[in-house]
């Protein structure tokens, strides 16, 4: 599996927080498992199935409009990060979210799975049913605070996106401040995670149905869990945080569902004691890959979430300019500000019908 080799050795350049808790029992299991079935079973060949076209590999990167031979490929180049906990008024408009707690004592340590679980609740009991015409755009509204990590020197960015419901139409994409227009997929493209309503909408809700079917997807066979080998975990994980980081709006259930599915994904871990971009304290999730050679470095990027609540606060991420002498490393902290359905791209909500 080059493509999966090549492309983490690119993931692994990225910083490991080794303060970090360490595993949980449960996760360290389903590693021991996951292993076992790599060892016993026979080599399966994966056949790529269609031309896709990846989403960003690091946060803030322009998205690049290139076909690439290989599902398992793009799946793992799909790591932006675009999710929050919305509320909405029943309109199709989105608010802006207020998660509650803005400072806490030190916290317990938490597992994963109990966050990831919390999280999903949460959603499920405050998500709004939304239902957009194919014609339409969502419309997203996202604050991020960058830091460069030399200087000190923070830079506040708005990026705000109109993306087409249905992908016919061309979209307006931003990345720290800079927009472009994103043209349609053409007939033999499509991208991982989906973009379009209708693809969305046949995702399952079942977590772990969710899994399967983004197994399925990207390495084009079926399998059980237990079937599941390290290196195919590690795509799937990053499969998965991509549709909850790229996918800002989605149909009922899929979210909960894809926070569940992560909480299932050997390596996944909890991290307390996480500011987010308006300085709340929350408890974060990483990836500790259960793959990635010892001495490689880790996944950079942190879902944040409420210690109480489990309300989704932001990101935290890391990306790097220039090389050599020139490199320049920068901390990201984000949220989603507000979000819409309007008619046309570039209208704002206020305007919208």
């Amino acid at each position: 599996m080059r493509d999966i080799d090549e492309l983490r050795d690119l993931r692994d350049l990225a910083a490991f927080d080794a303060g970090a808790p360490p595993l949980d029992d449960e996760t360290r299991r389903r590693g021991r498992a996951r292993l076992l079935a790599t060892i016993t079973a026979p080599g399966a060949d994966h056949a790529t199935r269609t031309t896709v076209r990846p989403a960003s590999l690091v946060r803030r990167r322009p998205v690049l409009r290139i076909a690439l031979t290989g599902v398992v490929a793009a799946a793992v180049t799909a790591g932006v990060l675009v999710a929050v906990q919305r509320d909405d008024g029943g309109d199709g408009r989105g608010k802006t979210a207020k998660p509650p707690v803005a400072s806490l004592p030190p916290m317990r340590n938490v597992s994963a799975q109990t966050v990831l679980k919390g999280a999903a609740a949460y959603a499920r009991e405050h998500e709004k049913p939304v239902s957009p015409r194919d014609d339409q755009f969502v419309y997203t509204k996202e604050i991020i605070k960058e830091t460069n990590q030399k200087t000190g020197r923070t830079k506040t960015y708005v990026d705000e996106i109109w993306r087409s419901v249905d992908g016919s139409q061309r979209s307006w994409i931003m990345e720290i401040g800079k927009g472009w227009w994103s043209p349609p997929l053409a007939d033999n493209e499509s991208v991982w995670p989906p973009q379009d309503w209708g693809s969305l909408r046949k995702l399952p809700t079942d977590p772990e149905q969710l899994i399967l079917a983004v197994h399925g997807e990207l390495f084009g066979s079926e399998a059980s869990l237990d079937e599941i080998t390290d290196e195919e975990w590690s795509v799937i994980h990053y499969s998965l945080a991509g549709l909850l980081k790229v996918v800002p709006v989605m149909p009922e259930g899929l979210r909960p569902a894809a926070y569940e599915a992560l909480g299932m994904v050997p390596g996944v871990k909890a991290v307390p004691n996480q500011k987010d971009a308006k300085g709340r304290v929350g408890v974060a999730i990483t990836y500790d890959d259960p793959s990635r050679p010892e001495e490689a470095s880790g996944y950079d990027s942190y879902f944040i979430f409420d210690p109480v609540t489990y309300a989704f606060l932001g990101f935290r991420d890391e990306r790097s300019s220039g090389d050599g002498k020139d490199i320049k490393r920068y901390t990201q902290l984000s949220y989603l500000d507000s979000w819409a359905i309007v008619d046309k791209v570039k209208q704002y909500p206020s305007a919208a019908s």
